[in-house]
């Protein structure tokens, strides 16, 4: 069986709260080399800040 040609990644807040979206990325995109950064709204600061892609454990 083949492997997917998306993985899911952690989008971590950068406001210290430890809220996160899950999404999809596809690593083979040669446009997204570097790690993704996203303004989303975090419900616990209740503001919308940075996120920033992590790994899922």
């Amino acid at each position: 069986m083949a492997k997917p040609a998306t993985i899911q990644i952690k989008l971590e807040s950068t406001a210290g709260t430890g809220y996160y979206y899950v999404t999809k990325k596809n690593p083979r995109s040669p446009n997204t080399t570097e790690k993704l950064v996203f303004k989303k709204y975090d419900p616990i600061a209740r503001k919308h800040v940075e996120f920033k892609e992590g790994k899922i454990k």
